[in-house]
């Protein structure tokens, strides 16, 4: 087999040698900027350096790598050391950074998809143009990834990161180790942590809470890094977003080390981050794994109690338990939250629980059997504690706990649950109620009886409630839901004036 030989390359200083890891169009620009201050010509440096000047030409403008000789070489005659050139900080100039972006965005996969004429950034382009272009590939790459941005997209990022968690129980050790130290740092025992520990805890990362009722529509939390501030609601949010988990959640992103999620899937890793971060601040493991291992030797497990201890919302007590029962109890467990509607929003089992699930294997908005006690809670009539119920499933028979509450888009059930086998550690056990669910087979309770499917195939017309979701992409933004626009504002006319004792901070 004959090889075709490759075109000897005119200067050897352009060589090709091993990958140094340097970044050719930083390089490049740094080369041409260097020699714009020494007033130079590329034909003044190639004579310098005794290299062509269409070959310096391809180095200035990255699209080759020069050898690390010709950078000695060129920094000798511009008066300047190589680290000056290879330095990867970003380019020393306004100008040269639009450059170097306007380049790469030129040479992107959208670019050459849309046939776009590419325009060199030559000292002839004016700095105002140079801008624009940026500022017009940038809108063009945002739009894309919008449009890309799918619920298909969301649903998948959903998906890939339940799995993992199912993976690991549902436990991440680092962030309960994190947790745990700042809570006694802030003067945690035992017990609820109060505000005053959570606004101690702002305090030693270098912030303070402030509550205003004019936040962002699209946000639950603005925190100013600049000032130092966490601006929060002057209220809870329906549903179980309380002041102390919002405040735990903005300070999460700072222990964190979050920085600017790159796609949904890391967008939706870091809002799971900063729930376990404040779950486990306002439920600190070695407190709430004593708690609950009392409870079982007692044979008396129950959500109720567990939230009630700690002062947290029901939903925070229920997910809790699926970070600890089975990491320090040995009981597998599921969790579901389900709306009123019947659909499944929320929900993580490591127990065969047999949730149900489309094509891609996501659970999102999918249908719960109404035989499920997440369902049957809705039509109890007393429903001020826990309702309890065994489910005969194609998977085995699951013992379940639920209980209802109301947000802002209606109703909803938690429920947690747990393999017959396990049913033995938990108050409720002894109930009577029992179901039997077949689904996802049609006939359990998806399908008409043959009867009424007789009766009312061709006399009946539904007209089909279209959930907005649906077709609606995902928002866009530096944070997906964020608008930009409005957060900045609102940073701009909270920002402290000189003087300013920080008047309205509190817990």
């Amino acid at each position: 087999m004959r090889v075709a030989a490759l075109e000897p390359l005119t200067d050897p200083a352009l060589a090709p040698e091993p990958d140094t890891g340097l970044d050719a169009l930083t390089v490049g620009r740094r080369i041409r900027y260097h020699r714009g201050v020494r007033g130079w010509t590329l034909a003044q440096l190639g004579e310098a350096v005794g290299t062509a000047q269409s070959q310096l030409s391809q180095v200035e403008n990255g699209k080759r790598e020069p050898r690390l000789s010709l950078v000695a070489a060129v920094a000798r005659a511009l008066e300047v050391t190589p680290a000056d050139l290879l330095d990867p900080a970003p380019p020393p100039s306004r100008r040269a950074a639009l450059e170097i972006e306007l380049d790469r965005a030129q040479r992107s996969p959208l670019a050459r998809a849309l046939g776009l004429t590419e325009v060199r950034a030559g000292r002839a382009l004016p700095t105002d143009a140079l801008e624009a272009l940026v500022r017009l590939h940038r809108e063009l790459a945002r739009r894309h990834d919008a449009a890309n941005a799918t619920p298909e997209e969301a649903r998948r990022a959903n998906t890939e990161i339940r799995l993992l968690m199912r993976g690991s129980d549902n436990h991440l050790p680092e962030i309960e180790e994190l947790a745990e130290d700042l809570v006694r740092a802030a003067g945690y025992t035992v017990g609820a942590l109060t505000h005053r520990q959570v606004a101690r805890m702002a305090a030693d990362l270098g912030f303070s809470i402030i509550h205003v009722e004019d936040l962002p529509h699209s946000t639950r939390t603005v925190t100013d890094l600049a000032h130092g501030r966490i601006y929060l609601p002057p209220a809870s949010i329906p549903g179980g977003h309380g002041l102390r988990s919002l405040a735990l959640q903005a300070v999460g992103h700072r222990v964190l080390g979050h920085e600017r999620p790159a796609s949904y899937t890391q967008f939706l890793r870091q809002r799971l981050e900063i729930n376990y971060f404040a779950a486990s601040c306002l439920l600190p493991r070695s407190a709430a794994v004593e708690f609950l291992s009392a409870a079982k030797a007692d044979k008396d497990l129950a959500v109720e109690d567990f939230r009630d201890a700690f002062g947290v919302t029901h939903e925070a007590a229920a997910h809790r338990l699926t970070n600890l029962l089975t990491s320090h109890l040995g009981i597998p467990v599921h969790f579901l939250r389900v709306g009123d509607d019947g659909a499944l929003y929320r929900g993580y089992e490591n127990d065969g629980v047999p949730f149900p699930q489309d094509a891609s294997g996501a659970i999102e908005g999918q249908p719960v059997c109404r035989r499920w006690t997440a369902r049957t809670v809705f039509e109890v009539r007393n429903r001020t504690t826990e309702n309890y119920q065994y489910t005969d499933t194609p998977a085995g028979t699951f013992w379940c706990s639920s209980q209802t509450g109301v947000g802002d888009d209606g109703g909803f059930s938690i429920t947690v649950g747990v393999p017959y086998a396990h049913a033995k550690w938990f108050r409720g056990r002894d109930t009577r109620v029992r179901a039997r669910s077949t689904c996802p087979e049609g006939d359990c309770c998806r399908r008409p009886p043959a009867d009424l499917v007789r009766r009312w195939a061709d006399a009946a017309w539904p007209s089909a409630r279209l959930h907005a979701q649906t077709l609606a992409p995902l928002p866009s933004g530096r944070f997906p839901g964020v608008d930009d626009r409005e957060v900045y504002t609102f940073l701009a006319s909270h920002a402290p004036v000189e003087g300013d004792a920080g008047a309205g901070d509190q817990a």
